[in-house]
């Protein structure tokens, strides 16, 4: 029986897949496995520049903090079912733990699943809680700094202006986190990231690195304080940035719309059998669109005057001929190509003005779905339910105290997850502060029946002895927002007693792995992970195992686990038999045919079987048990 090996147990190796990836791209720029960088620049059309004046945004650290994003974790996420609510049925997570840490251990199971991203970052005002991240062994050292093995050990820190290295920290603790956040983008992916005056020039390019500049949305700008800040000068500064980055500009799922409402819909001032309607002109205003630019947009149209019907074709009914030039003659082109034309023709009629005829689409109201019609979200939003005062309510009146000093609106984070989701997409914030997204996406699914899922992590920064939150009793900032979520949830059912919706969350705490031999060090790392008897440490249960199976298997944490009960020994069905797993002592031949009896009666595509090593009741068993797998079509067996 083959040991589940050390590649199997680690994180996403970032360096292997990048490197994999190239070669399937560019396999002549490797020589002897290494990159010819100047191959690699004349295939991309580059000549070599040898010259040190290129234009570039660094700062000192910065190729450290790249390496902190390709350094496999070397911890697990334990799960808490204490804490949670409904956690054998929801599919939201609440993970506690350094983000970094917390974002390379999702790179398996959540590579490119994540539809929308929300962060709000510490602003880097010089309060903020900035550490620096651990190049060694980042979850030793935030156990350390969180109080967890050493009583004397690191207190959490604030980045001040006087350290010298000011926007350098920040910089270097937000580098590696974007780098592994975009990874778990899907190709329609957004982010969306909160931020200030402090390091909003910083982070946009920063942001250019990552995502790429040609991916840049827009900078929304949110009034979250009307009044204007009172201690700043010159300026009362009234409001905030929100950036946007899609993982591909040419995706047009990225983003949707809002709808419709007020003076936008009065334009509706049509109706058929269809329902309401306006006349949108089908000619592209844009003058850059033109049959230069646009070929395949620039051709002619023909009406039938009787019925003000269009068509593609010129026959005895379609006479009209109309291209889509301005009045004065100027050739643009049509918004719609031919195939469009003719495929949605119904939608497209024409009226005659003064200046000759022209051609207009129809533009429901609500379309066949039921949907209201859309327009795009501005870059300026002014309306009062987003501002600060309704995040500080709202957590008051959930928690009983002004436990945080800035939380933002559930309505902003919902407008958000609007425009950069849909109902069954998944969530994202990675620095959740009290819960707000959380809560929005409960919110939202509540409102329009969806089931989107989130996932939110919070590092358990400790709240000042001397603030709001410490009196109430919270002694760190991921105690607030899980008992938000849980209180949340409680209120939106009160509210709709009829909600079926999922209104739980499974609590995950970052760890050391439950491996003993893990904490070795990196050094240590390329020899055999299993090679000691008690390699498991003695305080971890056998769930806790099994999420650090689920882990490097790359399987999704909220995967249907049912424990089974076979031959007096208890059995983990994974994802409906895709993963069965038997920690127990002591397992002989009848719990390998209940397994196999298991398999046929659940008959997965494939099935992955993994024992303790020490488990079976003797070798013959061992052996016999590999055997009698592989009979029944399970060939991917492992021990540890």
């Amino acid at each position: 029986m083959e040991k589940l090996d050390i590649k199997d147990t680690q994180t996403l190796n970032i360096i292997d897949e990048n490197i994999k990836q190239l070669k399937e791209i560019f396999p002549e720029v490797f020589r002897e496995d290494k990159v010819d960088f100047d191959r690699l620049q004349e295939l991309l059309g580059n000549y070599v520049n040898d010259s040190e004046e290129n234009y570039n945004f660094t700062w000192h650290g910065k190729r450290r903090a790249a390496r902190l994003a390709q350094t496999p974790s070397t911890g697990t996420l334990r799960p808490c079912k204490e804490e949670s609510v409904d956690f054998d049925n929801t599919k939201n997570l609440f993970i506690e733990g350094d983000n970094l840490e917390v974002l390379k251990l999702l790179q398996k199971s959540y590579h490119r699943k994540v539809k929308m991203i929300y962060i709000d970052p510490p602003y880097n005002t010089g309060n903020d809680f900035v550490y620096e991240d651990d190049f060694k062994d980042g979850v030793k050292h935030y156990l350390e700094v969180t109080n967890q093995i050493d009583s004397e050990g690191k207190k959490f820190g604030t980045n001040s202006s006087s350290t010298g290295r000011y926007h350098t920290n920040w910089l270097n603790m937000m580098y590696p986190r974007l780098k592994l956040a975009r990874n778990l983008l899907r190709d329609d992916g957004v982010i969306f990231i909160s931020i200030d005056d402090n390091e909003q020039a910083n982070l946009k390019k920063l942001c250019d690195e990552v995502f790429g500049e040609e991916n840049f949305v827009a900078n929304i700008s949110v009034q979250l304080n009307p009044r204007g800040r009172n201690l700043d000068k010159f300026v009362a500064k009234t409001h905030e940035v929100i950036l946007v980055f899609v993982k591909d500009y040419m995706n047009e799922k990225a983003m949707f719309g809002v709808e419709k409402d007020g003076r936008m819909v009065e334009e509706y001032n049509r109706s058929d059998e269809t329902g309401k309607y306006r006349l949108t002109g089908l000619r592209n205003r844009n003058q850059a669109f033109n049959p230069s630019t646009r070929p395949k947009l620039y051709y002619p149209l023909y009406i039938d005057e009787s019925t003000s019907r269009v068509s593609i074709e010129k026959n005895d009914v379609n006479t009209i001929e109309v291209w889509p030039d301005t009045p004065d003659g100027i050739k643009t082109c049509w918004t719609w190509g031919k195939d469009k034309a003719v495929n949605e023709n119904h939608l497209l009629v024409a009226e005659k003005t003064g200046e000759g005829w022209r051609v207009y689409r129809k533009d429901y109201l609500v379309d066949e779905d039921g949907k209201i019609a859309t327009t795009l979200v501005k870059s300026l939003w002014l309306e009062k339910e987003i501002n600060n005062d309704y995040g500080r309510k709202v957590i008051k009146e959930l928690l009983g105290a002004a436990v945080m000093s800035f939380p933002k609106a559930i309505e902003l984070i919902e407008k958000l997850i609007q425009i950069g989701s849909r109902e069954n997409d998944l969530v994202l914030d990675f620095f959740a502060g009290s819960g707000t997204s959380s809560h929005a996406t409960m919110q939202l699914n509540a409102e329009d029946n969806g089931n989107r899922k989130c996932i939110s992590v919070q590092l358990p920064e400790l709240t000042d002895e001397k603030s709001e939150a410490f009196k109430a009793g919270y002694k760190n900032i991921a105690e607030i927002a899980k008992e938000r979520i849980r209180r949340a949830g409680k209120k939106i059912k009160e509210e709709n007693p009829d909600y079926k919706g999922d209104l739980g969350f499974k609590v995950l705490k970052l760890d050391s792995s439950n491996i003993k031999t893990w904490e070795a060090g990196f050094d240590s790392l390329k020899e055999d992970l299993f090679n000691a008897v008690d390699y498991i440490k003695q305080d971890r249960s056998k769930e806790d195992i099994l999420y650090e199976l689920l882990l490097k298997y790359g399987l999704d944490l909220t995967v249907p686990i049912e424990a089974k009960n076979i031959a007096g020994k208890t059995v983990y069905s994974v994802g409906l038999g895709a993963l069965i797993v038997c920690l127990e002592s002591d397992i002989a031949a009848d719990v390998v045919h209940g397994i196999v009896e298991l398999k046929e009666q659940l008959k997965p595509e494939v099935t992955r079987v993994v024992f303790k090593d020490s488990g079976f009741k003797d070798d013959v068993v061992k052996t016999n048990a590999l055997q009698i797998l592989k009979r029944a079509g399970i060939e991917d067996v492992k021990s540890l």
